[in-house]
């Protein structure tokens, strides 16, 4: 695993480029809650 992370950070450092967000802030956290909801009623 190790050898694999470093090789895609090596990859990645060749060619950057910026990290482009496809969902607004609200979208995920609210992806997130929905989640969340769903470990707690398994739990119960």
């Amino acid at each position: 695993l190790e050898r694999a992370l470093q090789a895609w950070i090596d990859t990645w450092n060749e060619n950057p480029r910026p990290f482009l967000w496809t969902k607004t802030a609200e979208e995920i956290f609210e992806t997130i809650a929905a989640y969340l909801k769903r470990i707690n009623d398994s739990e119960h």
